[in-house]
């Protein structure tokens, strides 16, 4: 089996999960749910922004459903995708099941803001500060958001893609050995 019936099988083994899902949150959200597609065997969907705490916690408590684990969220920036530059990535799991999914939500670097979801799980605490740090993304709601691995007074977010990926400042360094 070669790389890509490899991908095409593990898409269809996901279909009917994503298929469920899709139709629980088309069903209860409507119009919220604004895509969904299948990368590998992950059911992604994509939510707006401000209906998030409320999908979030629906994927959560519904029985049927029951993404009842916060496996990560995770800050993203696509400086190319106009209006739509910064966003945050969660996966769920739902352990008895076996099975994850993954809910999207974008939005402009302009108002990088988003709703805590530390009030569905605490353990999104570390998590948002973690995106808050990277990021610059600003969680509505948090308890306790300030850097959590960075310096307090650095005044730029590692890992937007604006950020080098060397110090430009340095003299210590001579390239010259790496073809530079």
């Amino acid at each position: 089996m070669n790389t890509a019936q490899h991908v095409q099988a593990l898409n269809q083994q996901a279909q009917p999960l994503h298929d469920t899902v899709l139709a629980r949150l088309t069903e209860k959200f409507g119009d919220a749910v604004l895509g969904s597609r299948i990368d590998y065997d992950f059911p992604v969907f994509e939510i707006k922004r401000e209906a998030i705490c409320d999908v979030l916690k629906f994927l959560k408590d519904d029985e049927q459903l029951n993404f009842h684990f916060l496996t990560t969220a995770c800050g993203l920036h696509f400086p190319d995708h106009h209006g739509r530059e910064m966003g945050m990535m969660y996966q769920l799991h739902n352990w008895p099941a076996n099975t994850r999914i993954r809910i999207l939500v974008h939005f402009p670097d302009q108002d990088a803001v988003m709703p805590t979801i530390t009030t569905i799980w605490p353990a999104a605490n570390w998590m948002e500060r973690e995106a808050y740090d990277f990021f610059g993304i600003i969680f509505k709601g948090h308890p306790n958001l300030k850097r959590i691995l960075n310096m307090e007074d650095i005044t730029f977010f590692p890992l937007r893609k604006e950020f080098p990926l060397e110090d430009p400042t340095r003299e210590d360094k001579d390239d010259t050995m790496f073809g530079r």
